[in-house]
């Protein structure tokens, strides 16, 4: 069963003063997504974005700074919230549609019991991740065809993308994280995840200031011994030894040196190392800007700006 509820699609009301704080915060996050849109070109003039929404922290916060830049942006591009709903017991089903609704954001909820078949197929203490994901996965790439959507924009922080690069590395034995932008094997969608560049850190206060009506996830959320919370807990404890590890670190992810690994399929080890592996590489965040700006058929940035900035 469908619930239908997209509206031509247009700007969607602005909220209310902020406190100076949020304002604050908003403005970093403002700045923080621009640069990840601009790095790697998420969007372009004519988009319709499908900015997929569960109800969290995340996702909230992705749905508003992406209403902000619509805004500001002298391009023109549409967004369309989507739910899932997937019947967990107790889910308020209300709660989206009302938020979306008094926003004036064209949506659309999807009904489908996939929590049904997570239960049944997945036994009880293991982990439903994988399956939960394939199923949503399938199911929102087909509402995206039904919507017209150019891209799907994902909730995925910074966090999430070094939480995945390590467990790749230690449960996986591949050195992979998660792309910004990508092209899906599945129906050729392009999806994307503004949020690439902002610690979760900052998604958690902003939910919080701006009082976002979150929903609990009773199915992934609620399983304690998952590898990621292990990982999350790991990170954390490395940032608080050695501040700034993480930051570090996230950059390193854009700052590869091939010769210095051992890939063969990256670097011909058979004609000896670089002279000098340094130069001429991607320079990472040296070449980032601190200014954010629209402009054109895209998202374009000026002027310095050094990795660690703040807003």
């Amino acid at each position: 069963m469908n619930t239908a509820a997209e509206q031509t699609p247009r700007l969607a009301k602005q909220p209310g003063k902020l406190s100076p704080e949020a304002e604050k915060l908003q403005t970093r996050l403002c700045r923080l997504v621009g640069e990840a849109i601009a790095d790697y070109r998420m969007i372009e003039a004519g988009d319709k974005i499908m900015v997929c929404l569960s109800g969290g922290k995340d996702s909230y916060g992705l749905l508003d700074i992406l209403r902000v830049l619509q805004h500001r942006a002298p391009i023109r591009f549409d967004l369309v919230a989507v739910n899932l709903d997937q019947k967990q017991p107790g889910f308020p089903a209300h709660v989206l549609p009302d938020y979306l609704t008094g926003l004036g954001v064209p949506f659309h909820i999807e009904e489908r019991d996939t929590y049904s078949i997570v239960k049944r197929m997945i036994p009880e203490g293991q982990t439903t991740c994988s399956l939960c994901s394939r199923l949503r996965r399938g199911i929102l790439y087909r509402v995206a065809s039904e919507l017209g959507a150019t891209k799907i924009a994902l909730g995925h922080h910074r966090d999430d993308i070094l939480e995945t690069l390590f467990l790749n590395m230690g449960y996986g034995g591949k050195l992979k994280g998660m792309a910004p932008i990508f092209r899906a094997k599945e129906r050729g969608h392009v999806v994307i995840r503004p949020l690439a560049h902002v610690p979760e850190t900052d998604l958690a206060h902003y939910a919080e200031l701006m009082a976002f009506p979150i929903i609990p996830c009773d199915l992934c959320g609620s399983q304690d011994t998952l590898k990621r919370k292990a990982m999350k807990a790991l990170l954390r404890d490395w940032e608080q030894r050695s501040p700034g590890s993480l930051d570090n670190i996230f950059t390193a992810m854009a700052n590869v040196v091939p010769s210095r690994l051992m890939d063969r399929r990256l670097h011909d080890f058979s004609t000896g190392p670089d002279a000098d592996p340094e130069q001429g590489l991607n320079r990472g965040h040296d070449d980032r800007c601190k200014d954010v700006r629209m402009d054109g058929p895209g998202l374009r940035i000026t002027g310095p700006r050094r990795a660690g900035d703040s807003a």
